[in-house]
């Protein structure tokens, strides 16, 4: 289940909503009814790196170690 709560009420009872993140609900806070961020619980799950997944997506020029000019630089 989802909670979204306005900022205000999210200072007031922070406390609680973390209680109830800890339980494994998700908490929204919003402000002028927008949602700026998310609680969750927080795990240690580490990100499986798979080697060669940015096989083809990135390109080193030639001029790669040559100087900057002076506008590049700044």
């Amino acid at each position: 289940m989802t909670l979204v709560v306005n900022i205000h009420n999210a200072k007031t009872q922070f406390s609680e909503l973390i209680e109830r993140v800890v339980a494994g609900e998700e908490v929204i806070i919003a402000k002028d009814g927008k949602p700026v961020a998310r609680l969750v619980p927080y795990s240690e799950k580490k990100l499986q790196r798979v080697p060669g997944s940015a096989r083809g997506k990135v390109t080193i020029e030639n001029n790669f170690d040559e100087p900057l000019s002076e506008f590049e630089s700044l």
